[in-house]
């Protein structure tokens, strides 16, 4: 059963929000519904997924749910029996007697870093280079998702379009224009309440707990929901991570964050608008620019650019209301293409496809 390689572990470290947790969840779940994988996450911080899965016990260091092995990943747990597969999520550190074991493998095992999401060109030129360990005899190899076929894809399971499309057909329409509201404390979400509030069309916006609900409160004051003009501004639960989805295939347009719902925006085929992570250097603002590029591909001069004033606006917190009004009154052509731009992602082998076909082929 080793060369299929039927055993992986999944390592991941939750630093500060949901999106690295929230990539590995989606990641283990696919490769033991899909691949037929026998997969270990091992977790730092279990009271983090439990919202995204509320059926995970936080207080329980082992427990499977939907198939996969969920271990907490305690300073002194005995991580033993290296998997065929081991990936190391986001460059978190394996524990060094779980590398010493690994060294002792015959074959080896599979050893991946899975990085975070760019489109930066340096990805493309960086996926799937191998780092030998300075003193073991193992190799590392950096696994880069990405948007194009010379990178790793992104998650996508197999029957999401048509779960998606069952669900939009399945839900009433309403007169308003809904919005879902997700991103990190810095967005600028007091000018963009203003502008709702000035807004001449119905406007319902969710506002899920956490950075976007505080930014909210911090604005307006109170608890909500608020009616400001037009618009409604309501709080609502957190949601776990396939209920997100729906959310984001209901709304018109969906503000997200970070990786994991920056990813499932796209494949709702919905305006969007992201909000990068914030880094100190600007390195994000690159990183917008890049994304900008390779998803503007196929827009007519105006829109980019109506499309790029709103992405631009969030991310730096300038000219909000008159970029969102361009934004808003573009909305239907933002959607086709963004149909389209799903469609054409999807052309490409999904993430846990590539993953597993990788591995097999660096033994």
């Amino acid at each position: 059963m080793a060369a299929m390689q039927l055993h992986w572990d999944i390592f991941c470290r939750v630093i500060d929000n949901f999106g690295d947790i929230g990539v590995c969840w989606r990641l283990a779940r696919q490769l033991v519904a899909e691949h037929g994988r026998e997969v270990r996450l091992w977790v730092d911080d279990l009271a983090s997924l439990q919202p995204l899965c509320p059926s995970v016990d936080p207080l329980k260091s082992r427990q499977f749910y939907q198939g996969v092995e969920i271990c907490l990943w305690a300073e002194d747990a005995a991580v033993d029996c290296p998997a065929d597969v081991v990936i190391e999520a986001f460059a978190c550190d394996l524990p060094a007697a779980y590398l010493a074991e690994m060294s002792q493998c015959s074959p080896k095992p599979c050893w991946i870093n899975l990085e975070y999401l760019s489109a930066e060109s340096w990805a493309e030129e960086c996926h799937g280079m191998a780092s030998p360990h300075p003193t073991l005899p193992l190799i590392k190899y950096f696994f880069f998702p990405g948007f194009s076929a010379k990178t790793g894809g992104l998650l996508r399971e197999n029957d999401l379009f048509a779960e998606r499309d069952r669900f939009i057909a399945a839900t009433p329409t309403i007169d308003s224009l809904e919005v879902s509201l997700f991103c990190y404390d810095k967005a600028p979400v007091g000018a963009l309440l203003d502008a709702f509030r000035d807004s001449a069309i119905s406007i319902v916006c969710h506002v899920p707990p956490g950075k976007p609900l505080a930014a909210v409160q911090a604005h307006l004051g109170g608890s909500g929901p608020w009616q400001l003009g037009n618009a409604l501004i309501q709080p609502i639960p957190f949601m776990p991570i396939d209920d997100f989805d729906h959310l984001l295939w209901r709304c018109d347009i969906n503000f997200v964050r970070g990786e994991d719902s920056f990813v499932r925006a796209q494949w709702a085929g919905k305006p969007f608008v992201w909000h990068v992570y914030p880094q100190d250097d600007g390195a994000h603002l690159t990183k917008l620019e890049a994304f900008l590029g390779c998803y503007g591909e196929g827009l007519d001069e105006q829109m980019k650019t109506v499309v790029r004033r709103m992405f631009v606006a969030w991310n730096l917190g300038r000219n909000i209301a008159s970029a969102w009004q361009g934004f808003v009154d573009s909305r239907a052509a933002i959607s086709r293409h963004n149909q389209q731009w799903a469609e054409r992602l999807a052309a490409n082998p999904d993430l846990a496809t590539a993953l597993v076909k990788f591995c097999a082929a660096n033994v």
